[in-house]
């Protein structure tokens, strides 16, 4: 059986983001079908990338998990002066890569594992293009590796380091068409085997997701829903001030919506009794809150692949995007199951037709549960990345 090694910045239960989610579910579903290990940092929070596992080695879920201490912290203060003088100007590759240093998870220990051990390894598959143990890791076994690059246009992807970067997988699994045709346009990639856009993760729902239990447990019923990091990146702050300026504006039709948050706040989040957070939840509180809501709210301008708008889409409920997210307002098109709006009164608009077209709302939530299930089966994912592990190996 040949052995295969995914690599991330975080990996573990406890770990929220999107792309390190992918990365665990994707390790998870080829199990048995290869001899598959994780290798990682003992960090969990992006922010510090301190140290918080303790253990070298464990087997989660059937994947053997090999964790390694990030030597240097990060110093978020440093990291932000630095990256404001590199991204002003074309320092070059060596001051790009102290911003890399910076930006961490710093792991010397990891990318000695990787380039001692190449051989013991027929694949190597890295997820997110942003990071440290990417970069590196990249450098050290670049011929055997597969790239889910999560790239999208967002500012550090400009950097000079990332166009040699690119060039260094023998493979590239792309979330998107989308994303494709953005690196394929960025970097020179053409020529090497990808598979065609059609990536991403499988969608698993529970076998019983109940409305009636979140409304239950935390009282609440006519809300608007965001689930990830609460943070100015992802939209929030404008997502904020958006949801002040349609109460005010609609204090009759709306005076009992709430907006109700899931995720990790780094952020100040408002005082206010219409918002509620909820902080760090179990996956059946996150799902039965997506069957709960009227629809589900994505305010970043920066996503590669969105898997909780896919698991709204699932639940049959409708998203509401920003439109300068081109992946998700992809998703929109192509399914007719969400709305993505420009400014303020575009999102107004968004809002009030889904309050005053219930019918519609449904068709829209069924339009996104037959698109999930059309484009991301787990059966055709996995085979897709198996066709290029083949290829590599």
């Amino acid at each position: 059986m040949k052995r295969v090694a995914f690599v991330t910045q975080r990996y573990g239960l406890e770990v929220n983001g999107g792309a390190e989610l992918q990365c665990r579910l994707l390790a998870e579903h080829l199990c048995g079908r290869y001899e598959v290990e994780a290798i990682s940092t003992k960090a969990i929070d992006y922010v510090t990338w301190k140290d918080e596992y303790t253990e070298d080695q464990e087997v989660m879920n059937g994947v053997l998990v090999r964790r390694f201490s990030v030597e240097k912290p990060r110093d978020n203060a440093a990291f932000n002066r630095f990256s404001e003088k590199v991204f002003s100007r074309d320092g070059g590759i060596s001051e790009q890569e102290q911003w890399m240093d910076l930006q961490g998870p710093h792991s010397e220990a990891l990318i000695r594992y990787l380039a001692e051990h190449i051989d013991d390894y027929d694949a190597f598959v890295f997820c997110c293009y942003l990071y440290y143990p990417t970069y590196y890791g990249l450098k050290a076994v670049g011929k055997k590796a597969i790239l889910i690059s999560d790239a999208h246009d967002e500012l550090p992807i400009h950097l000079g380091i990332f166009r040699n970067m690119f060039t260094w997988p023998a493979a590239f699994f792309f979330n998107t068409k989308e994303e494709k045709r953005f690196v394929e346009s960025k970097f020179a990639v053409a020529g090497k085997p990808d598979n065609d856009g059609l990536g991403g993760v499988g969608i698993d729902l529970p076998q019983e997701v109940r409305a009636e239990r979140f409304y239950k447990k935390f009282g609440l019923k006519n809300f608007i829903l965001y689930i990830g990091r609460i943070e100015e990146h992802k939209g929030c702050k404008e997502m904020f001030q958006y949801f002040a300026e349609l109460k005010k504006r609609h204090p009759e039709e709306l005076a009992d919506v709430k907006l109700v948050l899931m995720g990790k706040a780094v952020m100040e989040v408002p005082e206010s009794d219409d918002i509620v957070e909820l902080g760090f939840v179990s996956e059946e509180d996150k799902y039965d809150g997506i069957a709960a809501c009227s629809f589900l709210w994505l305010p970043s301008k920066y996503e590669s692949l969105s898997i909780v708008v896919l698991e709204a889409m699932a639940l049959q409920k409708p998203v509401v995007i920003d439109a300068d997210c081109e992946v998700v307002r992809g998703h929109c098109i192509r399914s007719n199951g969400g709305l993505y709006y420009r400014g303020f009164f575009e999102f107004e608009g968004c809002v009030m037709y889904l309050q005053e077209h219930a019918e519609q709302a449904a068709l829209m939530g069924q339009n996104g549960q037959a698109y999930v299930e059309k484009y991301y089966a787990w059966d055709a994912i996995v085979e897709r990345l198996a066709g290029l592990i083949e290829k590599v190996s």
